[in-house]
Parts: structure tokens; sequence; C-alpha cells
């Protein structure tokens, strides 16, 4: 995360220069009219177009890592777009034919068919979050349509509506994502009530931090979870953590610790690290730590129905276990499709047409947050 942030801070001129380019092409774009665009950049900086569809929700999703070439790649979409040293020029975009405009076209959506654009608007990587609430912005002013804000794990919730159009509040959701892990009584889809939540690192947090220790690409979900198939485990006692007085808050930052002073201490003493092991035992506390707390907020709530949400709910391992215990419990359970876990454009879409009907509306003012908790008003 610090490396993301310097090279922010390193190339926000250009990163600035990209926002305005996409927003002049808007201006070129613009036509009116209906279904709702979802912009999602809670925890990536440059966009790459897709666009999914269903009965209700058109949504356009902008999503790209940052990696060790970023400033390449700067280059790169700057170069694409005809954007030159300190003044840009756009030219030609409509027989270009701009990736954006084109992905909606894949999808068989005109412009005329958008009636609003949803954006995320908090809590993420601020750079990102800002880059992507600007394009909307221009999106929305350019199709002269409402603009409307989206909490980033309400989106991942909403992920669910996609997948399983017969789930309707009320549930419980189980938030599991880089940035946030919450346990949530969502009473209705733009009514939620927080129920427990990490007080540090939250679960993915954790992932990509222990895969970094093991030598493992970023992010470290997907590759955790291959290396911890290759072993039973039981060979690292790993914490679990309790919080006094509050059963379903939860605690990973003594999990992560655990684990770089064992990878630290078998690199210091020289004794040969069981890497699979490690990332199986490693899961498996993750498993202690959010599962029988879903469980207790299940029994405690009332609720029938459970619903996984975020990054971290693609892990085999969790995916099983909450079958395992829902199955046991007698509850429903809903966990979207892997490639609806991670970020996209399709959640905020979904969610953007929830908050579209209740209301929900922002001008032009609209900020972006670092930091917002699920049921703070919606700006």
């Amino acid at each position: 995360m610090y490396k993301v942030r310097q090279a922010v801070r390193k190339h926000r001129k250009l990163l600035s220069v990209c926002a305005m380019v996409l927003a002049i092409a808007l201006m070129f774009w613009a036509v009116n009219s209906p279904a709702i665009v979802g912009v999602s950049a809670a925890k990536r900086v440059l966009p790459i177009y897709s666009v999914q569809r269903d009965d209700r929700v058109v949504s356009l999703s902008f999503d790209a890592a940052w990696g060790n070439e970023d400033t390449q790649m700067l280059i790169d979409i700057l170069n694409k777009y005809n954007v030159h040293a300190t003044f840009f020029v756009v030219g030609e975009w409509v027989d270009k034919y701009p990736e954006s405009v084109k992905a909606l076209a894949d999808a068989g959506v005109t412009k005329g068919d958008i009636d609003a654009v949803a954006v995320t608007y908090a809590p993420g990587l601020i750079g990102a979050v800002l880059v992507g609430l600007n394009f909307a912005k221009s999106a929305a002013y350019a199709l002269n349509v409402p603009l409307i804000p989206v909490h980033h794990i309400r989106g991942h919730i909403a992920a669910n509506y996609l997948a399983f159009p017969e789930l309707e509040p009320p549930f419980l959701a189980l938030c599991m994502s880089g940035g946030n892990t919450l346990i949530v009584d969502v009473r209705d889809y733009t009514d939620f009530a927080l129920l427990g939540a990490t007080r540090d690192d939250a679960a993915g947090e954790c992932f990509d931090k222990a895969a970094r220790v093991l030598g493992l690409p970023y992010p470290g979900g997907a590759a955790m979870d291959k290396l911890a198939h290759e072993s039973e485990g039981g060979v690292y006692e790993l914490p679990r953590a309790k919080i006094d007085g509050c059963p379903l808050d939860m605690s990973f930052s003594g999990l992560k610790t655990a684990v770089v002073n064992l990878a630290h201490n078998a690199e210091q003493t020289g004794k040969q690290l069981d890497r699979a092991a490690l990332a199986r035992d490693f899961t498996q506390a993750v498993v202690d730590e959010l599962v029988p707390r879903a469980m207790l907020a299940m029994q405690q709530s009332g609720r029938k129905v459970l619903v996984a949400a975020g990054g971290v709910a693609a892990n085999s391992f969790i995916r099983a276990e909450l079958e395992k215990e829902c199955r046991k419990h007698g509850y429903r359970l809903y966990m979207p499709p892997l490639k609806l876990c991670g970020d996209n454009g399709a959640m905020i879409g979904a969610q953007g047409y929830y908050e579209y009907l209740a209301g929900a509306r922002a001008d032009w003012s609209l900020n972006a947050y670092a930091t917002r908790d699920i049921d703070d008003p919606i700006v």
C-alpha cells in the first residue's frame, strides 16, 4: 500500500490529466437518458473498460492494477488518447471509438439508455476513488443525468443481487475485502446496520501481507488459496483474537504479526519454513475468525439468510466452511460467483439502482473519502 501511495503522489499530475482526458472525451460522447452506469475505482487507479448488463443495470467497469511499470502504463494511455506532454488534444474520438463507448456498444447499450451514473465515493484508496469519482461526475454532467453516490461495501453486497435475482432483504452480510471486514444487518436495499467489524487490519489485507512474506504475488488471496491446498496444515499454532464485550468484532493484526515473525525466525535460524502448511494454518485461522462470528450474528439477529461479499469471499476454504455451517444451522447462504467477488463496476451499478430508487443524488461537490461507515448517511 505504501508503494501505491508513493506512486499516486509521484504521478498525481499525470493521473489528473488522465481524468481530464476521459472527461473531455465524454463531452463529445454525450446524449441523454435510461439505465445506470456503475463506476468502481476504490482500490485501482487507471481504467480498463468492461460492461455487464441485466434487466435493470448497465455497469461500465473501470479496473486496472497498479504495478511496477506504472509510469510506462500512464505514458501508453496518454499516447493512446493523443495526450502530449503538458497539453492534450482530443482528436477523432468518434473515429477512434474510445474503449468506454465500445464497451457500451458491445453490451448492446446506447447513450440514450442511461438514466444515471453511479459511482464509488467511499471507502478506498483516496487517489483511486478521486479518479473514478471525477470520471463519473464528468459522465453524469455530459449525459445530463443524476450522479448517484454508492458506498463501496454496499456495492459488494449488491453483487449478490446480480447473481441471485430472487435475493431480497432482510438478511445478514459477511463482508470481507482488502480494506474492510464487517458483519452487516441489511434491513432493506439502502438500510444497513453495522453489527461487527475488524478493529485493525481487514481479512484481505492480512492475506496480502501473509502472502508477501511467503514470497507470493500481490494480490495474495488466490495464490494463498492455491498454496494452502497443498497441505493438511496443523503445523503452526496461530492466534485467534477475541474482543472482550464485543463478540462480533474481529482483529487480524496479531495473526499477521505471527506469520511475519515465523517467517523472520525461520530465516534467521536457517530453518526450513513449510510454506504450504503455513498458508493452510493461516487460512484456517482466518476462517475461525470469520465463520463463527457470522453464525453468532445470525443467532443473535434471528435472520435466516446469510450473504457473503467481497474479494475474500472467493476463498475456497471460507466458502466451504460457510456452506457447512449454514447447512448445519438451516440457514440459506448466498455467495457471489468468483467473477463478482472482487471490485467491479457491475456491483456499483446494482447498488446504484437501489440508491437511485431511494432518491439518493449528489451534486458536483461530492467528495471522495478513504474511510466511511456503511451505515453513515450516503453523502
